[in-house]
C-alpha cells in the first residue's frame, strides 16, 4: 500500500512511466487525430475558397470567402441554381489563369439551352426564372447563348454578373467530373455572411 502511494506522490504511474511523458503521449495522440480529421474533412467533406473575380457580383464580391460542400453531389445530382466551384477545364487554364472557378448552374445534362434578345434564358424552349439576377445583370446580359444541347454528364454555368463573366458561353458546358462542390455559405467578411 505504501509503495503505491509513494509511486503516485513521486509522479509515476503504475507502469513506471512518469506522468509527464504520459501526458505528452496523450496530447500528441489528440493532436494527431485532430490533424487527421481536419485533413479528411478538407479533402472529402468541406473546404473554403476565395472569390478571385467579379463574375458573381452581387452574390459574391471579390475577396469574399465561401464554404464549399464537397460531399453533397456524391449523394444527389446537381440542381439548377446551385452555385458551384469547379476546376478550370485544362484547355482554359492558360487563358483564365485560375485553377478553380465559381459560377451558377443554369442548364442540366440533356437540356437544350438558348437565350433571348435581353439575356433571357430558355431551357427546352421555356423561359426560366432567374431570381438571383439583379437589374444590372438584366441590363447588361453579355453575349448570347448559342442554342445547344448540353451533353450528358455536363452542365451549363454562368456568372451572376452576366456582362463580366467567362462562363459556358465561352468555355462551353463543364463536365460534372470537374465540379469540386456546392457553395453553401459566404462567411467572410462577416458583414457579408449569407447562405448561397
Amino acid at each position: 500500500m505504501a509503495s503505491d502511494l509513494d509511486q503516485r506522490v513521486d509522479g509515476s504511474s503504475r507502469g513506471g512511466k512518469p506522468r509527464g511523458s504520459r501526458w505528452l503521449v496523450e496530447w500528441g495522440l489528440v493532436l494527431l487525430v485532430a490533424f487527421g480529421l481536419a485533413v479528411g474533412l478538407r479533402t472529402f467533406v468541406i473546404q473554403t475558397y476565395s472569390i478571385p473575380s467579379g463574375s458573381m457580383i452581387p452574390t459574391l464580391q471579390i475577396g469574399d470567402r465561401i464554404l464549399v460542400d464537397k460531399l453533397s453531389y456524391h449523394l444527389h445530382a446537381v440542381h439548377r441554381g446551385d452555385v458551384v466551384v469547379f476546376a478550370t477545364p485544362p484547355e482554359e487554364i492558360k487563358v483564365l489563369m485560375v485553377n478553380d472557378l465559381v459560377k451558377r448552374v443554369i442548364g442540366l445534362p440533356g437540356e437544350t439551352i438558348s437565350s433571348g434578345p435581353r439575356g433571357e434564358v430558355f431551357i427546352n424552349g421555356k423561359l426560366i426564372k432567374q431570381s438571383w439576377l439583379t437589374a444590372n445583370a438584366r441590363n447588361d446580359p453579355g453575349p448570347p447563348i448559342r442554342t445547344q444541347k448540353i451533353p450528358a454528364g455536363e452542365v451549363f454555368v454562368m456568372g451572376d454578373n452576366r456582362g463580366s463573366s467567362d462562363d459556358s458561353r465561352f468555355i462551353g458546358p463543364v463536365s460534372e467530373s470537374l465540379i469540386v462542390g456546392r457553395a453553401v455559405l459566404g462567411f467572410w467578411p462577416l458583414s457579408h455572411i449569407h447562405l448561397l
